[in-house]
């Protein structure tokens, strides 16, 4: 029957870039049962909602998903859908890589490293007050307290949270990962200089786990160091582990470098679902980054060889520039659709 996969697709134009993906998959030559859920402005109408209760059953059977591009309503908040389905399923590892490729600008031609970013804790289970709310001014006395420091009366209040076991089960998934994709070494990127109860606890626990993996090399680094020195020899990182509030900007400067969103794959992994999909734009229409997603979930399932393959065919079609988007042109090439760049990585397996 194949692996079971949740397909999330928008039944608007953003499909082409979904089938696209859809195509290359299965060139693999990997078995998929996939349940498809149609998403987004088009079944409102249908279902009073872009994201039908469909979605989460069949999720919740799959337990593997793969999510296209999808054009919400004007003013609808994707991002807050996001945290809340990564809540509910305890997505808690977000993974993302940048990786230099032939044919597309970037600073450096050998970068090649993953991010992995805490995603239910810190900035997500925090708190916060607005300056004006009585809360706040409550907040702002038992902080001055327990600190020993005036705040100031016309501030807001903002709490982020960490756990033993948030920062243990982040750190144990950058290492069986390392392990499982035979990278070398894992980085843990911290602040704990500056706070000394939350980042010092995670920065204590990577040093605990790192104890138990001793065949990776375990590094920490300074938030600010590490965005200075990606900047300068980003090939001397592979896997960097960080807590949530560090994961966005990081992952911004490096795909930044190695030829923007339109090539950096995005997963959200816990121990019984994941979920992968684009960090690109819906209107794109680049199905690069979703078909590389497509190959962390092929690492995902344990079909290692065929996301190398996978990987190997996406490099050689956008290094021989005949079978591009046009985001991906370079000068004098011609543009083609999502379903013929597909169809050429489709052929170039090997």
């Amino acid at each position: 029957m194949g692996y079971p996969v949740t397909l999330i697709r928008d039944s608007g134009v953003e499909a082409e870039v979904t089938n696209a993906t859809q195509i290359v998959l299965e060139a693999t030559g990997v078995d998929f049962n996939w349940q498809i859920v149609d998403v987004g402005t088009a079944v409102i109408d249908r279902y009073g909602t872009p994201f039908p209760d469909a979605v989460l059953e069949s999720i919740q059977k799959t337990k593997t998903v793969l999510k296209g591009p999808i054009a919400l309503p004007l003013g609808q908040d994707g991002l807050a859908a996001q945290v809340e389905l990564c809540q509910q399923l305890n997505l808690y590892a977000h993974l993302r890589s940048a990786k230099s490729i032939a044919g597309i600008q970037s600073r450096f031609s050998d970068m090649d490293l993953v991010i992995v970013q805490e995603n239910t804790e810190d900035f997500y289970a925090g708190i916060e007050f607005e300056r004006t709310t009585i809360e706040a001014a409550d907040a702002r006395s038992v902080l001055s307290k327990l600190s020993g420091q005036h705040i100031r009366e016309d501030s807001a209040v903002g709490i982020r949270t960490i756990s033993v076991k948030g920062c243990g089960q982040i750190i144990e998934f950058a290492f069986n990962y390392a392990q499982a994709n035979g990278r070398r070494q894992v980085t843990a990127i911290h602040q704990a200089h500056q706070r000394t109860a939350t980042d010092r606890l995670f920065l204590d626990i990577a040093c605990e786990v790192a104890k138990e993996f001793p065949d990776i090399k375990f590094e920490d680094r300074r938030l600010e160091t590490a965005c200075l020195q990606l900047m300068q020899t980003p090939n001397h990182f592979d896997v960097l582990v960080m807590p949530n509030s560090y994961g966005d900007l990081l992952f911004s400067l490096c795909a930044g470098i190695s030829g923007g969103l339109g090539v950096a794959p995005n997963a959200f992994i816990g121990d019984e679902y994941a979920v992968f999909e684009s960090a690109a734009p819906p209107c794109a229409g680049d199905p690069t980054a979703l078909i590389l997603s497509g190959g962390l979930m092929l690492q995902h399932l344990g079909e290692q060889k065929a996301a190398q393959k996978l990987q190997k065919a996406v490099e050689a079609v956008i290094a021989a520039q005949t079978h591009v988007t046009a985001d991906l042109a370079s000068m004098g090439t011609e543009p083609v659709g999502p379903q013929a760049m597909a169809q050429a990585i489709a052929e170039a397996m090997v």
